[in-house]
């Protein structure tokens, strides 16, 4: 049975998954911070014509490289400017995740485990989720995975082929994982390479074998790495001399060791996050981990390349590196999740059905308990907007626990019988269903972190001529629904960077921006509802345009 579906993954199967896949990257509004932002900056490199200086809201923004903007650009250019094309290379990227698990699968584990390790990651929560939300974290992953990935393929084809035919083809795999890497830090940054070359020295040094290093391939990789990146760099560089300090001290070096942007968290921060965002395989990943095993021996001096020790290596290596940082965020751990899958696949080739039923046990409880939060989502709410929305959440969250729940039983009933294929099929088809239903039903609450009604209801009042003031705050959203930038007053952020280089583009205080109001024949500015009294009493003539329990847009009267 094994055979006839791993045969049929590639065709009804691969088919079934991208429409599931692929099938709400519309549906959803954008939510702030991240969404907005990563479509907003490709949105203004298509209106500026500059792809070279990234920009947010018109001021220069180098947190991060301009790979995934000059995507989502040309995605705009081709297709226009929506929500499925903004997080368009999200959904590639994670799809293409899948595809790459199931290629090198093959050939690093045979085909069953690749056919698993599809499977199993593209049903894993954290991995789904995070391939459906704009950031740049899947297409990072991504391009890492290709990078070890294909590094690790170079090192098994010194044994796989003939000496001559093994030397080229070893040769091709590791330009390749230079590329992998090169457009890894052209999507993220350093770490596109810091990460997996410290994980191979480590891989080195545990296994007390420097040979690996001999077999980089190291001038015609770096040849090509810096044929990548390097036009970039340069270019960006030439036009903007302040980007090296921002990028590569300030985004590198005080992110990773400060806790300056306030994303500190405690040590055990992602223990929750792994153990939530494995599911529904959190249990069986821990027994992968256990069972690594030794590779067969082989001929000669040199020692054989263990790419399971490699992969469990990755995945420890990933979860220390993030957990001592100082800036932590849930979606950090992604890049473990391609190498797990590996190393659960090939696990789940070996194991026996009813073994594997006792590690799907567990997870039913948690199914339940996430069919009691459904249930139970309306008391969670604080804000008067979430006790208007949450209960329309109910429904979506309940579906998708069901949904679980029932891939899980019909999956177990399968293990008792000793249908492995068939039950992780089923189970991971559930748990992909469940998280896409779930993630979809956010779109009953999204109004309370996206401003796209806001867009809707002003749009009629907003014109190119018109200018447009931000009060102490900045909406993610509004700009890309809008199609326009704004000028921030008394407010910076992430954008401080770009006002230190433009002070001319915004207002510094209330007291500038009543007289900036003043000297305007029409004007429009948004800001937070308990900002407006100030402003009243600052005496600014004011006309309520919209309103709701967030926000207040006015124009001059």
């Amino acid at each position: 049975m094994m055979n006839r579906a791993s045969d049929k993954f590639p065709g009804w199967l691969l088919v079934a998954v991208l429409l599931i896949w692929f099938a709400n990257l519309e549906y959803r509004t954008l939510i702030k911070p991240d969404e907005g932002r990563y479509a907003e900056i490709p949105r203004e490199m298509v209106a500026s014509g500059d792809w070279v200086t990234p920009r947010l809201n018109d001021l220069k923004y180098f947190e991060k490289p301009p790979l995934q903007y000059w995507a989502t650009a040309a995605a705009y250019s081709v297709f226009g400017e929506h929500q499925w094309t903004s997080r368009l290379w999200t959904g590639l990227t994670g799809f293409a995740g899948l595809l790459l698990a199931w290629f090198a699968g093959q050939r690093l584990f045979g085909r069953e485990a690749a056919y698993y390790a599809a499977l199993l990651l593209g049903s894993s929560m954290l991995y789904v989720m995070m391939g459906h939300i704009n950031t740049l974290d899947m297409g990072v992953t991504f391009f890492i995975t290709l990078g070890i990935f294909s590094f690790l393929l170079a090192q098994q084809s010194r044994t796989d082929y003939r000496r001559g035919q093994a030397d080229k083809t070893s040769r091709n795999w590791m330009l390749l994982a230079w590329a992998g890497m090169a457009l890894a830090v052209l999507s993220k940054g350093l770490m596109g390479i810091i990460l997996p070359g410290t994980a191979v020295f480590i891989y080195c040094a545990v296994q007390r074998d420097f040979t690996v290093l001999k077999r980089m391939h190291w001038t015609g990789g770096l040849a090509l790495f810096l044929l990548i990146t390097a036009p970039w760099f340069y270019l960006v560089m030439k036009a903007n001399p302040e980007f090296f300090q921002r990028f590569f001290i300030y985004e590198h070096y005080t992110r990773f060791t400060t806790k300056e942007l306030g994303r500190y968290q405690p040590w055990y921060y992602f223990v929750p996050i792994l153990l939530a965002g494995a599911l529904p395989w959190t249990v069986f990943l821990f027994d992968s981990l256990f069972h690594i095993g030794r590779p067969a021996g082989q001929g000669g001096d040199e020692k054989p390349f263990n790419a399971a020790l490699f992969l469990l290596i990755w995945t420890i290596f990933i979860y220390v590196f993030f957990s001592i940082s100082d800036s932590k965020l849930p979606s950090y751990l992604l890049p473990m999740f391609p190498a797990l899958a590996l190393l659960m696949g090939r696990r789940a080739a070996e194991i026996r059905a009813r073994l594997l039923f006792w590690y799907i046990v567990p997870v039913v409880p948690v199914a339940l308990v996430f069919l009691a939060l459904g249930l139970a989502v309306g008391k969670f709410a604080d804000t008067p907007n979430q006790i208007e929305l949450y209960p329309h959440y109910r429904i979506w969250l309940v579906t998708a626990s069901l949904m679980l729940l029932a891939g899980l039983l019909s999956g177990m009933a399968l293990l008792w019988k000793g249908k492995k294929p068939a039950a992780l099929l089923i189970i991971a088809l559930a748990a992909l269903l469940s998280t896409q239903i779930g993630v979809s039903g956010y779109n009953t609450v999204a109004r309370e972190r996206s401003a796209k009604h806001i867009a809707e209801a002003i749009r009629a009042e907003v014109r190119p001529d018109i200018p447009f003031y931000s009060v102490m705050t900045y909406e993610q959203t509004l700009p890309f629904y809008l199609k326009r930038t704004f000028t921030l007053v008394q407010y910076q952020d992430e954008m401080g960077f770009g006002i230190k280089q433009e002070p001319q583009r915004w207002v510094p205080t209330l007291s500038d921006f009543v007289k900036v109001w003043a000297a305007q024949p029409e004007a429009l500015a948004i800001m937070p509802v308990y900002v407006y009294p100030q402003l009243q009493q600052l005496g600014l003539k004011m006309k309520i345009i919209f309103a709701d329990t967030q926000h207040i847009v006015v124009k001059k009267p």
